[in-house]
């Protein structure tokens, strides 16, 4: 019914009030999630993925501040075209530089892989079988020595074709062999994602598995600040949205390294030990607490008689 003039309207009842601001804030709510949806379905892979899989491979924070300022440190320089590389510019293909009697590659697969066995023949060089939990790919890769020892290979973080273009054109062949053996630049990986990199640099490739791809900018900047290497634009500015993904591991509580420090201790009458004498330590020393208790707990002779 119409009100007269001059009559006041009378306000609705609170209730209705309520429901329509119940009904505002719904409405409001649908609008944002549709937004979000949207950012990231056009963003491809959703944000929250991302920083799940980088917790499976936390970098420190001491390596994560070490790589953004040694990443400002980089020269960024424009690619000039320059002649192709050949492999053997960087000298003999995996030499034993360090001269533990094994060539390069089989000590970074005997590094990199697990339950390897050896060749007894080679005095324990050769690498037989092995497993490999593949960075790159997140897969598991078994390794046997024969025509599909390619199913895992020896990648160069930094490739060396990526190398030749950032400086690495002018060194002397000695100080390229250096780099193409280096053990910090150096990863065994899946035969096929090493095969699918190339010589691409971060702009242009980065590893399949998105928990990777902040260690190996890591990595990446780590060599090539080390070796003075030069970065694109393109390349610096992937390098720095893969720092932005790293999850950084929590250290232990200092309260925590604390007692485990005064159990080594304990442990080892008060003498310094290598952590890995301090464990063996704390071993025996929990079992003799073991035996303790159960000799307790056995009841004697003369109370079993009586």
């Amino acid at each position: 019914m119409p009100a007269r003039p001059g009559q006041r309207r009378r306000p609705p009842p609170a209730r209705l009030l309520v429901q329509d601001l119940r009904a505002h804030v719904a409405r409001r709510r649908r609008a944002l999630l549709v937004v979000v949806v949207c950012l990231v379905v056009g963003a491809g892979t959703p944000l929250w993925t991302d920083r799940r899989a980088a917790a499976r491979h936390p970098v420190t924070g001491a390596d994560l501040a070490r790589a953004r300022t040694e990443l400002d440190t980089l020269t960024v320089r424009r690619r000039d075209p320059v002649e192709p590389y050949e492999r053997s510019a960087f000298g003999q293909a995996w030499a034993d530089t360090d001269g533990n009697g094994c060539d390069t590659r089989n000590d970074v697969l005997r590094r990199d892989l697990a339950e390897v066995t050896l060749d007894p023949a080679t005095r324990g060089c050769v690498i037989l079988t092995g497993r490999l939990d593949d960075p790159y790919t997140g897969r598991v890769v078994r390794f046997a020595r024969g025509p599909d020892s390619r199913d895992v290979q020896v990648d160069h973080v930094v490739a060396l074709g990526d190398a030749w273009r950032s400086g690495a054109a002018g060194w002397s062949t000695a100080a390229r062999t250096a780099f193409a053996n280096d053990p910090a630049n150096l990863l065994a990986v899946d035969g096929d994602a090493n095969e699918d990199k190339g010589a691409a640099d971060a702009a242009a490739w980065l590893p399949p598995e998105p928990g990777y791809r902040c260690a190996y900018a890591v990595r990446q900047v780590r060599v090539k600040a080390a070796y003075r290497l030069s970065v694109s634009s393109e390349e610096r500015a992937a390098l720095d949205r893969a720092l932005d993904g790293c999850v950084v591991a929590r250290p232990a509580p200092a309260a925590q390294r604390r007692a485990g420090s005064r159990r080594c201790r304990q442990a080892s009458g008060g003498v310094r030990l290598t952590p890995a004498a301090a464990r063996r330590a704390m071993h025996r020393r929990r079992r003799g607490r073991r035996g303790t208790r159960a000799a307790a707990a056995r009841p004697t002779a003369g109370r079993a008689g009586g």
